[in-house]
C-alpha cells in the first residue's frame, strides 16, 4: 500500500478524522463547563476518563456516518496514530506534575500536547486542514500560559474550536467522495 492509498483508507474508514475531533472537542466541552461549575479535580477526571472514550466513539460516530470505523490491516499509518497516542500520556503527565503547582496550566499544556498530535494528523489523513487545528490548539495553548487567569478558559475554547473544526472535516471528507 502505497502513502496516499494509506491516507486513503484512513479518511475513508474514519470519515477524515473528523467524528474523533468532534468527540474530543465534546471531552473538552465538558471538562471545561465542568470546571466552571465544580471543582479543577473533577473537571480533570472528567477530561482523563471522557479522553479513554474518544477513540470508541469516534468510531461509533464513523459508523453511523457510514463509514467502517476499521482501517485495513496493512496500513502502516495505524502504527504513526498509534505511536503519537503517546504524546498525549506524556501531555498528562507534565500536565498533571503541573496540575500540582500551576493548576491553570493543565489544560494549556494538554492543548498544545494535542494541537502537536494534530499536526501528525495532517499526514496520517492526508488533509491540510489539521495543520490548522494543531496551530490554533498550539496558539490557544500559549495564549492560555500568559492571557488566562481561569482554569476552564482553554478546556472550552478546545472544545468550541475541535467541534467547529469537526464539521469542517467531515465536510471536506464529504466533499471528496
Amino acid at each position: 500500500m502505497n502513502f496516499a492509498a494509506a491516507q486513503k483508507d484512513m479518511r475513508n474508514a474514519y470519515y477524515g478524522g473528523g467524528p474523533g475531533v468532534f468527540t474530543s472537542g465534546i471531552v473538552w466541552l465538558s471538562a471545561g463547563i465542568v470546571a466552571l461549575l465544580s471543582t479543577k479535580q473533577t473537571s480533570v477526571l472528567v477530561f482523563f476518563f471522557g479522553g479513554m472514550l474518544i477513540h470508541p466513539m469516534g468510531i461509533l460516530l464513523s459508523k453511523i456516518l457510514k463509514r467502517s470505523g476499521k482501517h485495513k490491516k496493512e496500513n502502516p499509518l495505524s502504527n504513526l496514530s498509534l505511536e503519537s497516542t503517546f504524546l498525549l500520556f506524556i501531555g498528562l503527565f507534565i500536565a498533571f506534575m503541573a496540575l500540582q503547582v500551576r493548576p491553570n496550566w493543565f489544560f494549556p499544556i494538554m492543548i498544545l500536547i494535542i494541537g502537536g498530535r494534530y499536526l501528525i494528523f495532517a499526514s496520517v489523513y492526508g488533509l491540510r486542514i489539521y495543520w490548522v487545528l494543531g496551530a490554533v490548539l498550539i496558539l490557544s495553548g500559549v495564549g492560555g500560559f500568559f492571557l488566562s487567569n481561569s482554569f476552564y478558559l482553554i478546556g472550552l475554547v478546545g472544545g468550541i474550536t475541535e467541534i467547529i473544526f469537526s464539521f469542517i472535516i467531515i465536510f471536506i471528507e464529504k466533499k471528496k467522495n
